[in-house]
């Protein structure tokens, strides 16, 4: 039998057709054999090195493809030609938390990701899945081991993309170095989302780390700055309860639709929203049967929460914010008081919303209330509105996944954006 390798026509990372031509004569080869598929790659190609897995020959055909898979590259078979697809190296600093795990779980199922790196300083040379066991038998990271989160360790992976799931002060420390080196970063702690390093300061009771950055990086919540996000070298990937007020209150505002004076906001979170630490506040004996605010009446993530809202109003906006420990492992439900401007029924708001998220794939619009039961485990957040008619004012309610729309599933949100990928990939 003939051997023959497959030749691009054209190198990028869309969707690339391939043709199976004639080996050139003493041309040094890999080959790959699997089952009953053979293919024989040239080793003088650029992306040779980077074949790893099997691939399939039926005896009675020289090269019969179905569905292929490898760590950078994926085949399909289409109407007789070869579908060839880069896949796209990510690293994953900080991934033995709560979010870090939920990244890793959503990476390793996108279709287009290859995971390069996984890191933790806590768990160094270990195998994730001895501490992640939720995640074994997950192709591309069950055999993977948590890493060093050194600078040269993540450039050394060839990481294109880098996610940092590390706590609030941290990131700040990796981000700089990482950009400068080419590689795009989604932060997914609140290091860059404000644009003021003095009101960091003031919330976070530190100086930030990387103040020249604030001003480059975009707020990441894509429903509302898909735009920027796209073009962005830097996302800070929004969370959970600024998500949750975000969602429903930004459009009303832009829309002139709720007085700015009159907004509270009270948010209950799973026990996971607080991370993956040993607190004697955050034990099983403490949390359950029990129900509880914390952090008031200057949450750190009001900060963020107040920026945006006072960029959507075009004015300054102060709200009060009461979030609450609910003893629960995931979920944030948060309800809005707000009145009305004059002359705005409900009818008004729900058009609001339809304008602005009916054609969004995240955002549901539903007449029940929403329930964190039906958005645990997705991307998805659900909001709603009533009108209280004996006070005039409106009760705006909403409700997502803290880990999954509220952090790891927005952040594969804005990568997917950055990296010019279908918005949804790997999220559905």
């Amino acid at each position: 039998m003939n051997q023959a390798l497959i030749e691009p026509w054209k190198f990028d990372n869309e969707d690339v057709p391939l043709r199976v031509v004639p080996l050139r004569p003493r041309e040094e080869v890999e080959e790959f054999a699997h089952d009953r598929m053979l293919v024989t790659i040239a080793k003088s190609w650029p992306w040779a090195d980077r074949i790893s897995l099997p691939f399939r020959r039926r005896p009675d055909r020289l090269l019969h493809y179905v569905l292929l898979e490898t760590r950078d590259f994926r085949f399909e078979k289409e109407s007789g030609w070869i579908r060839f697809r880069v896949m796209t190296k990510v690293a994953i600093v900080g991934a033995n938390g709560y979010s870090g795990e939920e990244l890793c779980s959503i990476l390793a199922r996108h279709p287009r990701v290859k995971i390069a790196s996984v890191t933790s300083r806590q768990h160094a040379g270990k195998r994730v899945t001895d501490v992640l066991v939720r995640l074994a038998g997950l192709p591309g990271i069950g055999s993977m081991e948590f890493s060093e989160a050194g600078l040269e360790n993540l450039l050394g992976s060839g990481a294109e993309f880098v996610f940092l799931a590390l706590p609030h002060g941290l990131a700040a420390e990796f981000a700089a170095p990482l950009i400068e080196a080419g590689r795009k970063v989604v932060d997914l702690s609140a290091d860059f989302r404000l644009r003021d390093a003095a009101v960091f300061h003031e919330f976070y009771g530190n100086e930030h780390g990387a103040p020249d950055l604030l001003a480059e990086a975009v707020f990441g919540i894509p429903e509302i700055y898909r735009e920027q996000i796209a073009r962005a070298r830097l996302v800070a990937s929004a969370g959970c309860y600024p998500t949750s007020i975000l969602l429903p209150l930004v459009p009303l505002l832009k829309a002139g639709l709720i007085k700015c004076s009159t907004i509270i906001a009270s948010s209950a979170s799973g026990v996971s929203g607080a991370g993956r630490k040993s607190e004697a506040s955050l034990m099983f004996a403490e949390c359950h049967e029990s129900l509880r605010a914390y952090g008031i009446p200057k949450h750190r993530h009001l900060s963020e929460i107040e920026q945006e809202l006072s960029k959507a109003a075009n004015d300054r906006v102060s709200i009060t914010f009461v979030p609450h420990l609910a003893p629960m492992n995931r979920g944030i439900h948060t309800t809005i008081f707000a009145a009305p401007e004059e002359d705005v029924d409900v009818s008004l708001i729900a058009s609001c919303w339809r304008a602005a998220y009916e054609a969004e794939l995240f955002v549901r619009l539903p007449d029940s209330l929403p329930d964190v039961k039906n958005v645990n485990y997705t991307n998805f957040c659900d909001i709603a509105v009533r009108h209280d008619a004996r006070t005039g004012r409106l009760i705006i309610l909403a409700a997502l996944d803290n880990l999954v729309k509220g952090a790891a599933g927005q952040a594969v949100q804005n990568f997917n954006l950055m990296a010019g990928f279908p918005e949804a990939e790997g999220l559905l």
